[in-house]
């Protein structure tokens, strides 16, 4: 029965995050329905190896429009 109703059941799609070092090297990769918990950790769009122990590019980083100091400012303006 439980594998019926997981079959039935919504799921959610997997997020990717890169955990950043102090100087913006990634050292690690993550991927889970919600962002992990601690410091360091960013959304990004794609895991690629080539990033470990380097700065991420620009591109990879997902602009967060739902964080709540973003939509302060959105509202502000």
């Amino acid at each position: 029965m439980f594998s019926f109703r997981s079959l039935l059941a919504p799921r959610h799609p997997l997020r990717r995050f890169a955990l950043l070092d102090e100087a913006g090297r990634c050292r690690a990769f993550r991927q889970s329905a919600q962002a992990p918990l601690g410091a360091g950790w960013i959304e990004v769009n794609e895991q690629r190896l080539a990033w470990l122990h380097q700065p991420l590019p620009a591109s990879a980083h997902i602009d967060q429009l739902g964080t709540p100091a973003r939509l302060g400012k959105a509202l502000a303006a």
